[in-house]
């Protein structure tokens, strides 16, 4: 079951929220666009990337609702909790500002960290999708070896 996607930046980006916050990889790919732009703030040589596989530019619909799969895939879903502060709009243009709190799976780990994601929205659906996390705290979450 499909739904029309949001006509304004504002109700796309909560219904994004509120999709993520249920978990369903594929109702969350519905919106974004065929083809869009995702940029993770991440370290490109340090930390073990192949720990956290999730974390790597996308740019398909496809690769969104993978994104999600993996991402529910290393995370323990009893000991995940997101607060958003904060959404700012401009134009098509959205800032969501917050705090996300996990348990690494691997590892068994929690962690919090800080993030901001930049969207663009465009004819309802999401063409931009950049994270800027606390990559340090994720990755010392996932390190085989927590010095």
């Amino acid at each position: 079951m499909s739904t029309a996607a949001p006509t304004n930046t504002r109700t796309a980006v909560e219904e994004l929220l509120r999709r993520i916050g249920k978990g369903d990889p594929e109702r969350i790919a519905e919106l974004y666009a065929e083809q869009g732009d995702w940029k993770f703030n991440w370290p490109q040589a340090e930390h073990g990337r192949s720990a956290t596989p999730w974390i790597r530019h996308r740019s398909t619909r496809a690769d969104a609702a993978a994104h999600y799969r993996e991402l529910a895939e290393y995370h323990v879903p009893e000991c995940v909790a997101t607060e958003v502060e904060r959404i700012l709009i401009d134009g098509s243009d959205a800032i969501v500002l917050g705090e996300i709190r996990q348990t690494a799976r691997p590892t068994g780990r929690a962690y919090h960290a800080r993030f901001a994601l930049h969207l663009t929205v465009e004819d309802g659906l999401v063409t931009r999708h950049h994270v800027y996390e606390d990559s340090l705290a994720v990755a010392q979450a996932f390190e085989a070896d927590n010095r």
